[in-house]
């Protein structure tokens, strides 16, 4: 018989996100950081192989990546508007996780099953962050689809991808929630 947690659930039927541009200092400090990194690092690993890595980004880092992002941007020919959206995530946040996938050579877990770890590490993030108190959101944009910038600015390597910036500070404001999907929209039954 199962045994359940409705306090959990309740936080799953309800979590939100919170916009980045929202959250403002302080962000959480490496006490309150720890725990939250470890319920994301709890996240399903087939073959145990860890295929993916944390970088924190606090706020010295993340005046680093807003001025490296402005000048990659303005290098690829970037419009004014996406350069400022890109170093602006960096620009504005209190804290930044950067989650990379990092594949490890296997014969049993296909490197589809490693980078969807990596993906659960940053929904697995953003959740303990947000049932910790703290404000999150989980970001991409050109930057982390730019393997030079990446290499540059965070040291991936090759073989390396950025799965996401989970950014985590305190909200200051609490958006209006957002329809979600109609589960008879887009689930489908099979019983035979």
């Amino acid at each position: 018989m199962p045994a359940p947690n409705p306090a959990a659930m309740e936080f799953l039927l309800s979590r939100r996100s919170r916009p980045a541009k929202t959250l403002s200092a302080p962000g959480p400090d490496r006490a309150a950081l720890a725990p939250i990194l470890r319920a994301a690092l709890r996240s399903p690993d087939h073959g145990k192989l860890e295929p993916w890595r944390l970088i924190v980004l606090e706020r010295g880092a993340l005046d680093r990546l807003a001025r490296a992002a402005r000048a990659r941007g303005a290098a690829r020919g970037l419009a004014e508007r996406d350069i400022d959206k890109g170093a602006g995530q960096f620009a504005d946040s209190p804290l930044s996780v950067a989650v990379v996938a990092a594949p490890k050579p296997s014969e049993k877990v296909p490197e589809i099953e490693q980078l969807s770890s990596a993906a659960a590490v940053c929904l697995s993030l953003l959740n303990a962050a947000l049932a910790c108190g703290w404000g999150a959101n989980w970001l991409t944009g050109w930057p982390a689809h730019d393997s030079r910038f990446l290499g540059e600015s965070l040291g991936l390597v090759e073989d390396e991808r950025l799965t996401g910036f989970i950014h985590i500070g305190t909200e200051t404001t609490v958006p209006p929630d957002r329809p979600r999907p109609n589960p008879e929209e887009v689930v489908t039954w099979l019983s035979e």
